[in-house]
């Protein structure tokens, strides 16, 4: 239910993003789908002012306790604007681009990070098809294949798809495959993109560690909608089997 409420609000967020455009040029609409360095330089340094006037509080709306870590800290841009920051930057949805701009490491060294607001709409679309699917089944999900006790392999054409979608993504420009959770909720697969920067860029990350962070870490985007990674016998990326 609570993963419901989060996807309803990225439905009205992205809703909104629809309607705001059509009050802006096409030039102007372009310029709000990329994400530009120095945009996210000005809002992190906006959260760092605040941080350090508020006594180390942190300018972020509330968000349930179990809502996942990389959406859990979206920024209020009303807490920074007008006193550290003139307005949302043009990419942000409230100034009508597509991308939320949230915080990760907010206990140590918070950073300013992305989330792209298509791939979320995308994802509440696919929810939307398997809840139908389930009210029809007696609550069971169109699973195909069994991944691990965590994630599963989607039944595409139970749900009424022609061939098996896929979700650009904002790190590499790839199309990565979408699973189940164990809950029956559509999650991003993230291997090719974790496969591609484990192999680019040195690391220390062993069997136990959830490997995400290497896309928070060499990326401007979280790896939103997705589930915990680990290292398989190979070094390479699998989704972390939880007993």
């Amino acid at each position: 239910m609570k993963w419901n409420r989060f996807l309803l609000l990225v439905g009205m967020l992205v809703l909104s993003i629809i309607l705001s455009g059509c009050l802006y040029p096409e030039d102007r609409m372009t310029q709000n789908q990329v994400p530009y360095l120095d945009q996210l330089e000005s809002v992190q340094s906006s959260v760092n002012q605040y941080r350090e006037a508020s006594g180390g509080l942190l300018p972020i709306k509330e968000r349930d306790m179990e809502t996942p870590i990389y959406q859990k800290y979206p920024i209020d841009f009303n807490k920074l604007s007008p006193r550290y920051i003139q307005d949302p930057p043009g990419t942000a949805y409230e100034s009508g681009g597509v991308y939320l701009y949230v915080l990760v490491d907010v206990e140590n060294d918070p950073k300013v990070k992305l989330i792209d607001l298509r791939m979320a709409e995308e994802i509440r679309n696919i929810n939307m098809r398997i809840d139908l699917y389930k009210r029809s089944n007696n609550g069971y999900p169109p699973v195909k294949e069994v991944i691990n006790n965590q994630a599963f392999k989607i039944d595409w054409d139970k749900l009424g798809f022609e061939s098996e979608p896929f979700i650009q993504s904002p790190i590499s420009g790839k199309n990565l495959p979408i699973i189940l959770n164990k809950s029956g909720e559509a999650q991003i697969d993230y291997s090719i993109d974790l496969y591609e920067l484990l192999q680019k860029h040195e690391h220390q990350y062993s069997s136990d560690d959830d490997i995400r962070d290497i896309i928070v870490e060499h990326s401007v985007f979280v790896p939103a909608f997705s589930l915990p990674y680990t290292l398989d016998e190979n070094n390479e990326p699998v989704i972390k089997n939880i007993e």
